[in-house]
């Protein structure tokens, strides 16, 4: 029987495309699972995507929006940002909660872990559960005009089914 857990696909050349301080771009030359010649394009990313679900004692949640660039939209998520390979993720959560909310969490759980767009980028993204929330001043990055907004987890949850 033939493991189709191995990597069917051979590397001939590669080379960067394009290289910045939070991502590159290969394209591979390769040889295809079918024995096919073709081009491959890989987007490595840097560091490490993290989201952070903040629920308070009365299960609100909070909220964040801001205008994102490559959607060329606006945007409403749960607070998230990146975290430098090799810093400790949970560093890096507790981070960008306090930068994009003002909240500090007492209780912290790891949700899951994920590659977004696994078929064009190595990302990693990870999600956490912060509890136990405190209310301090947000600090956000000269970059990020932000709006905060304290909902119910419900309503939240609505908002995801309807695809806002």
């Amino acid at each position: 029987m033939h493991d189709i857990t191995h990597n069917p696909w051979q590397i001939i050349a590669d080379e960067v495309k394009y290289d910045n301080s939070w991502i590159n771009i290969t394209e591979y030359q390769v040889i295809n699972p079918s024995g096919n010649p073709g081009i491959y394009g890989k987007v490595h990313f840097k560091n490490l995507a993290m989201g952070i679900l903040a629920l308070d004692t009365d299960m609100n949640t909070y909220i964040v929006g801001q205008y994102r660039f490559p959607l060329n939209q606006y945007s409403w998520e749960i607070p998230e940002g990146g975290g430098l390979m090799g810093a400790d993720p949970l560093d890096s959560a507790k981070r960008e909660l306090l930068e994009e909310t003002g909240l500090l969490a007492g209780e912290w759980t790891e949700m899951l872990r994920l590659h977004l767009s696994n078929s064009v980028s190595d990302e990693l993204a990870i999600v956490y559960l912060a509890r136990n929330l405190e209310q301090h001043d947000a600090q956000p990055e000269d970059t990020e005009q932000l709006i905060i907004k304290k909902i119910p987890f419900e309503e939240a949850y609505q908002m995801v089914c309807r695809g806002e």
